[in-house]
């Protein structure tokens, strides 16, 4: 583990100081300490892990046991950016001092904090921020709660504005030290931006919050099929793998690999 992580201070100074926050999803060790080399402000090992690199069609499957596994080759990669921590499902939707113990787990292992999807977990979220857990907040589409809400985006219409606009004040006022917004309306992102003072981040929340969240798949084209609308495709190492990966294959049924420059001599 790094011996100079940021905290989230590091979050809330660029709030103050009118900066923006760039943050990237990360689930193992090469891809989080490129993440830090770069200057990436702040990484996110989402529970997205359970698609992204266990191959689930949902989130709803990944454990405490997954999440402590991804966080620990993150936090080996980490020199300087905060990592926070998605809450998987069932390990926050508990008693209190249930998702207490739960989230400390992250942070024994170097964790800076906390994910928490949707105000129905008020209570667990003011213990966990009593217990000197920080906590950021998801609100908008919450994938954990698909199976009662769906895949959709959220604002567009004045109740899902009032209702998220009041959630984001809510967890402001327990002690939540940030929020993200996931596919949501730029009305309604603008309206939450505009009623809280606690950093605002997006992940297909339009451009004028505090920072930007992406999947790190998405952005390097390890998505396959999957290209949501509010992502940018930076790089297509699908095919930059499946290149090597053939060129590999037939170097060695050609008898051209190993070569002498990769044979030790006796």
């Amino acid at each position: 583990m790094g011996d100079k992580l940021k905290t989230i201070k590091t979050l809330l100074d660029k709030k103050e100081n009118k900066e923006f926050a760039v943050g990237i999803t990360a689930y193992n060790y090469p891809i989080a300490r490129i993440a830090d080399e770069v200057g990436i402000d702040w990484i996110l090992v989402g529970d997205s892990a359970g698609t992204c690199e266990i191959g689930y069609s949902t989130t709803i499957p990944v454990t405490m046991t997954d999440m402590l596994t991804f966080t620990k080759s993150v936090i080996n990669g980490v020199k300087n950016s905060p990592v926070i921590v998605d809450m998987p499902f069932l390990s926050s939707q508990t008693t209190p001092n249930e998702a207490i113990l739960n989230a400390g787990k992250f942070l024994q292992i170097g964790a800076s904090g906390v994910k928490v999807e949707a105000i129905k977990q008020k209570d667990n979220i003011k213990a966990m921020i009593d217990a000197g857990i920080p906590v950021m907040g998801h609100l908008g589409l919450n994938p954990q709660y698909y199976l009662q809400t769906g895949y959709k985006v959220i604002g567009r219409n004045k109740k899902e504005i009032t209702e998220n606009v009041n959630s984001a004040k809510s967890l402001e006022d327990i002690g939540v030290f940030a929020i993200i917004l996931e596919s949501v309306t730029t009305e309604l992102a603008s309206k939450v931006l505009k009623n809280t003072s606690i950093p605002i981040y997006g992940i297909g929340a339009g451009k004028n919050l505090d920072g930007q969240i992406l999947v790190v798949n998405d952005i390097l084209g390890l998505s396959f099929d999957f290209k949501p609308k509010f992502s940018k495709q930076y790089v297509n190492l699908e095919k930059t793998i499946k290149e090597a990966f053939t060129q590999y294959k037939e170097e060695v049924k050609e008898g051209k690999f190993p070569d002498e420059k990769h044979t030790y001599d006796s």
